[in-house]
């Protein structure tokens, strides 16, 4: 079973992207209802005091969009990979 191992964070996300979003993306993974690939892609774009995330893995095909009311919206591409030892948050850019 995929994401069940310890949840990492990189510096970036720690920095960059408030800590609400962030449990809302480890919610998205728990509530996936195909198998979990080992990848799971983030995209996060705010505006105007909502955030929107669009969830995305590609084996299985999945895909999800989320809104909600946030303080500070954020505009990111996010990965979560699970190695089998770890979960690890990261922005794209930190790939």
């Amino acid at each position: 079973m995929r994401f069940q191992s310890s949840r990492y964070m990189t510096r970036g996300v720690s920095t960059q992207i408030p800590i609400a979003t962030q449990l809302r993306i480890w919610e998205l993974i728990e509530m996936i209802p195909v198998p979990a690939d080992y990848l799971q892609i983030f995209r996060l774009e705010g505006s105007d005091g909502v955030q929107r995330i669009t969830h995305e893995q590609e084996e299985p095909v999945y895909r999800n969009e989320i809104s909600f009311p946030c303080d500070n919206p954020v505009n990111a591409k996010i990965y979560v990979i699970d190695d089998e030892t770890h979960c690890t948050m990261l922005l794209a850019e930190e790939y």
